[in-house]
């Protein structure tokens, strides 16, 4: 079991008429345990291969090229529901091979927020692909399968070291700007760098034909399109529609944080951007007439909280509600018909008061939980 790991010496002694080979064992490195793991790992009983190395996929990738087969790229931090699954679905009808990304980036999060206690779910994500897997071989609508996971460490993603998470701090990044700096970004200085950085790392390694992206998260599909275009970069980026459970709730991995009380509350951002999209359904179009009444409707429901008893409430503030371009994510006073518009929001939902025994609180005992949300108001032909 020696012979792939251990050194092979050749010995000549004045007793021996000639040459022998003696091998000495010797204990592996943490290096070479990983790639002897990873050279042929697959999720079990699949083909789905895991790379853990740049090296290993590159090779892999290589050969994909050579067979004329492309490749679509699903990047993910785990912790993995029906709206990634829907993307690796429309990619498996895209592409012949489909590589969903698996990796918790340290840069796109801030100094105070919630690396740690992020949701890492591989056996649950792994088994959540063998389930797709299955069901893919089983749809002859499709052109290609799910060929492989990359789920490296951030030591492999970032040599020279992970950069820095302060807002200043040193490192090498991709900056996108002014759009990566407004709503998602002035609340969050350092995401979208983080979030373009290790989107160039991907696309880099992958050289994916396609990416996918959800629409829940439309700034960061903003921020990753003007990527590709300035970078003048090989890739098209494929945008699939945002997935939501029966009332309303957008589907995120930080879901997982709310627990029963704050998740029966959550849905209050998904109905302040329905109340303005209403308002623009029925022909209303000026910035005070779309988020006047969801601004309102905010406030209200705010207040309807407040009246509660302290174990029966939940407390919330609101990030922002904003009305956007569609190409740059600026402000707008009013949409323009031939465009367009993005109603987009974010809402902060605090840790419970008085929290009850045995009551459910959410993964990490109910942290506060950021988020966001977005419908696109779309253009209007005459």
């Amino acid at each position: 079991m020696f012979s792939q790991y251990s050194k092979t010496l050749l010995v000549k002694s004045s007793k021996l008429s000639s040459p022998k080979l003696f091998t000495i064992a010797r204990p592996l490195s943490t290096s070479q345990v990983l790639r002897a793991r990873s050279k042929d790992a697959t999720i079990p009983n699949t083909s789905i291969k895991v790379f853990r190395e740049i090296t290993a996929l590159r090779q892999w990738r290589h050969k994909q090229m050579l067979d004329y087969r492309s490749v679509g790229l699903v990047p993910t931090m785990g912790a993995l529901h029906e709206g990634h699954l829907s993307l690796i679905r429309m990619a498996a009808k895209e592409n012949s091979s489909v590589v969903v990304s698996i990796y918790v980036n340290p840069t796109q999060f801030g100094v105070h927020e919630d690396l740690d206690s992020y949701p890492k779910t591989w056996e649950k994500d792994a088994e959540m692909l063998r389930n797709l897997d299955r069901e893919l071989a089983a749809d002859g609508g499709n052109l290609g399968k799910i060929a492989a996971i990359f789920a490296p460490t951030t030591n492999e993603m970032y040599p020279s070291g992970r950069p820095s998470q302060e807002i200043n701090g040193k490192g090498s990044f991709i900056t996108i700007t002014p759009v990566g700096e407004v709503l998602e970004g002035a609340s969050r200085p350092t995401f979208f760098r983080g979030v373009a950085t290790v989107c160039m790392k991907l696309f880099n390694i992958v050289t994916p034909e396609k990416v996918y992206f959800g629409q829940k998260d439309v700034q960061q599909t903003v921020v990753i399109k003007r990527m590709v275009k300035d970078f003048c970069m090989d890739t098209q980026v494929v945008v699939g529609e945002t997935r939501r459970e029966p009332d309303g709730l957008a589907l995120s991995s930080r879901n997982v944080y709310l627990g029963t009380r704050r998740r029966s509350v959550a849905t209050v951002l998904s109905k302040v951007l329905r109340t303005a999209e209403t308002a623009y359904v029925r022909g209303k179009r000026s910035r005070d007439e779309l988020l006047g009444p969801a601004n309102e409707l905010a406030r209200l429901l705010m207040m309807e909280q407040q009246q509660l008893k302290p174990e029966e409430r939940v407390q919330f503030e609101m990030d922002y509600v904003s009305l956007a371009d569609p190409e740059t994510m600026q402000e707008v006073d009013e949409v323009d018909d031939t465009k367009g518009g993005i109603l987009s929001g974010a809402v902060k939902m605090l840790p419970v008061e008085s929290p009850q025994s045995g009551e459910d609180l959410g993964l990490a005992n109910g942290p506060p939980v950021r988020l966001i949300d977005n419908i696109i108001l779309k253009p209007v032909t005459k």
